[in-house]
């Protein structure tokens, strides 16, 4: 089978990084597209060991011309495009009424502009090459359930939500799948960031089976939703959460 091509941003740590792993150790190669060039380069080299094929291309997500530049860099180099995974993102806390603006605007152009250029550049490489790929976009179970502190972070996840289903309605037209996954608790280095503050306890004790899930875990889920096998999925968001929202 000739080995597919995956663009993954955020790639450097959580579950970008995670993702870039499984893609690569089931044969994949992989464009790791990050703004911390140390830890994505250490990914790339992590995979090359292995035996595995892997590039890093630097990518701020929340500039169209980066992610423009990405996508075109990946054909440049693999000559195709199968899988782009729009992961990147961040976490913005404050209180609606004393948000804090350039927080608010940086959460929006990361989790939200930087999934839209995601869309745009891999959908038209994509109709240009003719290749059926899939774009998988990160939300959250924040997108659907509300909570205090984290406007910035819900606003941008719900727009995660709207953005697949809407481009999986115009894109399938070219044969290009779009779907979303929907992670809830998740032990990444931005939860791990919040340790002191006890939310990790109480994270723990709202999942369905009392623990954070793994990074590793997610990955599995967008590698299957990139298979040709789940190809009837499509404009869905797909809740990786371990039944957090069932249980909210």
């Amino acid at each position: 089978m000739t080995a597919r091509v995956a663009v993954i941003t955020g790639g450097a740590s959580g579950i970008g990084r995670a993702t870039c792993l499984k893609f690569a150790k089931k044969g994949d190669k992989v464009v790791v597209a990050d703004f911390n060039e140390a830890m994505a380069e250490e990914i790339v080299e992590l995979i090359k060991a292995e035996g595995g094929e892997a590039i890093f291309v630097k990518t701020d997500v929340s500039k169209q011309e980066d992610v423009e530049a990405l996508v075109n860099i990946t054909v440049d180099v693999y000559g195709r495009i199968d899988i782009m995974f729009n992961n990147a993102g961040i976490g913005a806390g404050g209180m609606i009424l004393e948000q804090n603006m350039e927080g608010y605007f940086k959460t929006i152009g990361v989790n939200q502009h930087g999934v839209a250029f995601g869309i745009m550049a891999a959908g038209r490489k994509m109709k240009e090459l003719g290749s059926k790929g899939v774009i998988i976009n990160t939300a959250s179970v924040f997108g659907y359930l509300a909570s205090h502190g984290t406007f910035a972070y819900q606003a941008s996840k719900g727009a995660v939500r709207m953005m697949t289903q809407t481009a999986a309605l115009e894109l399938g037209a070219y044969g290009i799948r779009v779907v979303g996954i929907a992670p809830g608790g998740v032990d990444t280095p931005i939860i791990q960031g919040y340790k002191d503050m006890g939310i990790i306890d109480k994270l723990n004790a709202s999942q369905m089976r009392g623990k954070l899930i793994k990074p590793e875990a997610i990955a599995n889920a967008v590698y299957l939703l990139s298979l040709d096998e789940a190809d009837v999925i499509n404009g869905s968001i797909v809740m990786v959460d371990d039944g957090y929202a069932s249980f909210k």
